[in-house]
């Protein structure tokens, strides 16, 4: 019954996040800020970035959940959790951020949950150091390609700005977390193919 309960529970997590069903327990960062005048061109590229943002929550939430799930440890479980709803956080913020851009989240949200939670549990099947070095490397890239968006992010486009940037600490924090409970450090052929998939989740996430 353990883990029929744990199946149902991961499921119905799984069907909230690729339907974009997320609930945020802190105020979004954007708070009050006004909306910034941009026109059609921009408010596409705003909505492309944010959903590419958006997918990459989306790919959070299951690759902490089955890291999570198959770590023995339970400092490193509860670390995977307290990540994990921060994560959720941003998975809200991003949403409704699309929203008020008039755009929609990916269309192939299933796919990219179910590749992340692949990759989550190869990571955790590996032992915990190399999970977590999993993570440190994750977060590093999601760190850079943040810094990114904030570069190229229309100026007057405040509300994503302020998100973008709430993120980008949180996922600072997430990496030197990881990094303190005894992380491994990741292969460079592995971080080379992490870094290609990013390429290919951005290049379509962007778009469909």
């Amino acid at each position: 019954m353990h883990q029929l309960d744990t199946f149902i529970i991961g499921l119905d997590k799984a069907l909230r996040v690729v339907s974009g069903v997320a609930v945020a327990s802190r105020p979004c960062p954007a708070g009050l800020a006004e909306e910034g005048e941009m026109d059609d061109k921009e408010r596409r590229h705003s909505a492309g970035l944010i959903r590419i943002n958006h997918v990459g929550e989306v790919c959070a939430q299951a690759l902490y959940d089955a890291q999570g799930q198959f770590s023995k440890n339970a400092e490193v479980q509860q670390q995977f959790a307290q990540a994990g709803r921060e994560e959720e956080d941003h998975l809200a913020w991003s949403a409704q951020r699309l929203q008020e851009l008039g755009s929609h989240t990916s269309l192939l949200n299933p796919l990219w949950y179910a590749g992340a939670y692949a990759l989550g549990t190869i990571a955790a099947k590996l032992g915990d150091a190399r999970s977590l070095g999993f993570v440190v490397e994750t977060e590093r890239q999601v760190e850079a390609h943040l810094n990114s968006h904030l570069s190229i992010l229309p100026p007057q486009d405040v509300r994503s700005r302020a998100i973008v940037d709430r993120m980008r600490t949180d996922e600072i924090a997430h990496g030197a977390a990881a990094q303190s409970l005894g992380a491994a450090n990741t292969p460079a052929p592995v971080r080379m193919a992490m870094q290609a998939m990013a390429k290919l989740m951005t290049f379509t996430a962007y778009r469909v």
